[in-house]
């Protein structure tokens, strides 16, 4: 009689497991060797078992769904039409606009793009109702799905001032918006700005779903989604789990305002691991964290080049960052399965541990008076300072590795000659309501010494 393969071998244990590790360990400690804790004080084992696992995170993800989007600065308009046409022929499915001031003329700038059944952001650094009123019925002529990416909040944390309103503040005036448009998704949450300045997993998703929080309370009418813009870096697994969890969460909080308002995550890989010396491997981080986000669930992906720390906006560095997510969708077939992470005992635990702790801090935040308040009074910006200046250590002892700046570092490597950008925290002193939150990359000192012996 045919038996299947499985039938040939007796089932192994997690104890056994464990004490065949031991025995190979020759007498070395087991927790102190092989299991390490995270930042998150998640402690990480060798192996998971299905006889430990306790339950799976009730979360989708649609991989099969996600977008290749395309970053576009918006300075001069017959350029950037250029640049969004040019990209949207060579792979793109979506764009991201960024648009410093309301006296830019959008309408020349859509009128002749193919936006049909496509996806379009909005990063708006000002707030127009005049300005949103135009997208929103640009949005229904073009038959297009428009999300003006408007975070206050978020402008607060990382300028220290909100945006200036002719209302008495920037909640009435989205208000006002979301009555009169009926089209886009007007809401967004900037995650990356506390990834990029240091804030470990657990305070990503508790602050920016307490961020979220703020405007789910101050704000009656949330109309579709909230877009989350979130930046992912090189824990692969972690940043998987990271996604997942935020999702599970929001949906879980939502529940309690609007069970119909999604979650929208449009994701880019991190600029604070990325170097100016050694710039090719920022190509191997931003494919590895490019995957996180579509296995963890990503909507749309908008990746980073290669030079973008030092280099304008050029077709090159463009053309190589999006070609990175082509062959990650059409070579390696990441879209082809939907909730990929499914059935990984690792992933799942992730998860679920993550989203403990986050719901725990987020809990907090909020019984201490909730995420503004704690904004204001610096509390935010010290416990990010605080993530950020032990992840600093670790990569300045040289434990966090960042290959060929801390670790195999080209001493022939030149890149005075090469800067367009100034790739440094930038210091613009001016009166502030706040101390704002300021992203910073790990190798900038270390880079501006060398820089300094060119």
């Amino acid at each position: 009689m045919a038996t299947t393969l499985f039938e040939d071998f007796n089932p192994v244990s997690s104890k056994q497991w464990k004490q065949k590790i031991q025995f190979e360990l020759d007498g070395a400690d087991y927790n102190k060797t092989v299991i390490w804790n995270s930042p998150e004080d998640i402690q990480v084992k060798p192996f998971y078992h299905s006889d430990e696992f306790i339950k799976a995170a009730p979360v989708k993800t649609r991989a099969s769904q996600f977008k290749i989007c395309q970053n576009i600065f918006v300075y001069d308009i017959d350029k950037s039409i250029q640049r969004a046409i040019n990209t949207i022929e060579k792979g793109a499915e979506s764009l991201r606009f960024t648009i410093q001031n309301e006296t830019t003329d959008v309408q020349k700038l859509l009128e002749n793009l193919p936006l049909e059944n496509r996806t379009v952001y909005f990063n708006l650094n000002f707030i127009s109702i005049d300005f949103v009123k135009l997208l929103d019925s640009i949005s229904i002529q073009k038959k297009a799905k428009f999300y003006c990416n408007i975070d206050p909040i978020g402008h607060f944390a990382s300028d220290g001032n909100w945006i200036p309103t002719s209302d008495k503040n920037n909640f009435e005036t989205i208000e006002k918006i979301s009555k009169a448009t009926t089209n886009l998704s007007l809401l967004s949450v900037d995650l990356g700005l506390y990834q990029n300045a240091g804030a470990n997993i657990t305070q990503q998703i508790a602050y920016s779903l307490a961020h979220a929080n703020e405007y789910l309370n101050r704000i009656s009418n949330i109309p579709k989604q909230i877009v989350f813009q979130v930046s992912v870096g090189t824990n692969y697994f972690f940043e998987i789990a990271k996604l997942r969890a935020l999702r599970m969460l929001f949906n879980l909080i939502v529940a309690e305002y609007n069970p119909d308002l999604e979650c929208h995550l449009l994701v880019t890989p991190t600029k604070r691991n990325k170097t100016i010396y050694d710039y090719n491997v920022n190509m191997l981080r931003t494919t590895t964290e490019c995957m996180s986000a579509i296995l963890g669930g990503a909507d749309a992906v908008a990746n980073l080049p290669y030079d973008t720390l030092y280099h304008k906006d050029n077709e090159f560095g463009d053309r190589i960052a999006r070609n990175q997510l082509l062959i990650l969708k059409h070579e390696s077939y990441f879209d082809k399965v939907n909730n990929p992470a499914d059935g990984s005992y690792y992933i799942e635990s992730l998860t679920m541990q993550l989203a403990e702790k986050s719901l725990t801090l987020f809990k907090n935040i909020e019984a201490e008076g909730g995420f503004l308040k704690l904004l204001n009074e610096g509390t935010i910006k010290k416990k990010i300072q605080e993530s950020a200046n032990k992840e600093q250590e670790l990569f300045d002892s040289k434990k966090e590795v960042l290959l060929g700046t801390n670790k195999y570092p080209n001493p022939e490597d030149k890149m005075k000659h090469d800067l367009e950008l100034f790739p440094f925290v930038k210091i613009k002193p001016r009166k502030t309501l706040i101390t704002p939150i300021i992203e910073k990359r790990l190798a900038e000192k270390m880079e501006q010494e060398r820089l300094d012996l060119e």
